[in-house]
């Protein structure tokens, strides 16, 4: 009898993994400006991106720049991420709506820190929360990713990647400063392991191509800027041609196209994980890192004779609506820890309508939430 092959296995960083996740998802250019804590996916990009094929990295003269290089690499046909954090992710802001407008695939990697302003660069945050969703301008549909361990930032990178091509969309993960910088060993998925997906070309010939056409999912294919199609891009609302209109009624429909291709997928776009939740009383919603000391507070419950459980979420937004109700048809209560003033609180309470306790446990001093602070919150009922 053969005996199964063992993984690969590594001893790595969440920053590590998430450049783990990008090679393997495909990702050909790296642009970006070094800031804590992200720093270290930038600083492997620039020595792993140049020795792969047809791999390039450039570190551009700030955040403003670097998500602009982005959308022209995404443009030109690669698969193209960049990485920061909070002061960065502002400066990214309207560059990331333009990528929206344009429908550019390409993924935002943003290691969370304290804010506001320079805040607190080297400890942990979940501030930009609202930001991810609602910081650029506009009524814009967006794609926001979480991970709370190593593991999971390799898995949720190549998720990002998949997602950004396959709804034609930027894509933001984010990870806070405890994930990031936690050494854990992780296995190294292998060929196979993970269908890599790419965006749709077109194939008609190029002058039957409208960049911006209709279609049953969409998302309109999208061939490289050079190729022999004509592809006219703005940030301005267009027409199925790509040219600026104001016209209302291409105007409306451009942006419910925009808004429609997210929303009749929600059932692949929205990911969460339950941990003994088909009892449970006292229901923990958490993401990132706080979401494994919540594991480990349900867990202590538990075995204190509290029927407790846990929500995780991978998907932040669109908010997984769904998930949140069905656990509501038993739970009394639910309890919302975040490392910020409330930001994922705000989405839970709006799905929750009034049927259940919510009760919220927060930090914003640079430190983590300990299990025994959910704890505590999980035994008042």
């Amino acid at each position: 009898m053969a005996r199964k092959k063992k993984k690969k296995e590594i001893f790595a960083l969440g920053n590590e993994a998430v450049v783990e996740g990008a090679l393997i998802a495909g990702c050909s250019f790296f642009g970006g400006y070094p800031i804590t804590p992200s720093s270290e996916i930038m600083e492997i990009m620039a020595s792993r991106l140049p020795v792969t094929e047809d791999g390039a990295f450039i570190q551009l003269e700030d955040e403003i720049a670097s998500m602009g290089a982005v959308i022209g690499a995404s443009l030109a046909g690669r698969k193209a991420m960049t990485a920061t954090s909070g002061p960065g992710f502002s400066l990214m802001q309207e560059h990331l709506g333009y990528a929206c407008m344009a429908e550019t695939p390409c993924v935002l990697v943003n290691v969370m820190r304290g804010g506001p302003s320079t805040g607190l660069p080297t400890s942990p945050a979940q501030g930009d929360v609202m930001q991810a969703r609602w910081g650029t301008h506009g009524d814009h549909p967006i794609i926001v990713l979480s991970a709370s361990d190593v593991q999971e930032c390799l898995e949720m990178t190549i998720r990002a990647f998949n997602m950004a091509e396959k709804y034609r969309t930027p894509v933001v993960l984010l990870i806070d400063e405890i994930t990031a910088h936690t050494r854990e060993k992780i296995e190294v998925p292998e060929n196979g392991d993970y269908e890599i997906l790419n965006r749709v070309v077109p194939s008609m010939p190029p002058e039957w191509y409208k960049p911006y056409e209709e279609t049953v999912r969409g998302v309109p294919p999208m061939p490289p800027i050079g190729s022999g199609y004509r592809f006219h891009v703005t940030g301005l609302t267009h027409d199925r041609n790509g040219f600026p209109t104001s016209r209302p009624d291409e105007v409306n429909e451009l942006v419910q196209r925009m808004h429609r291709k997210i929303d009749q997928f929600f059932y692949d776009i929205q990911i969460t994980e339950e941990t003994t939740t088909e009892d449970a009383e006292v229901v923990v919603v958490a993401y990132g890192s706080v979401a494994r000391s919540a594991e480990y507070a349900v867990q202590q419950a538990r075995e204190s004779g509290v029927k407790a459980g846990l929500l995780k979420l991978k998907t932040l937004f669109p908010y997984p609506r769904r998930a949140t109700e069905k656990l509501l048809a038993r739970a009394r209560t639910l309890v919302v820890p975040e490392m910020n003033m409330g930001q994922i609180s705000r989405e839970v309470k709006r799905v929750n309508m009034g049927r259940a306790s919510v009760r919220t446990v927060n930090r914003v001093d640079g430190q983590i939430i300990t299990p025994s602070e959910i704890l505590k919150v999980i035994m008042q009922g």
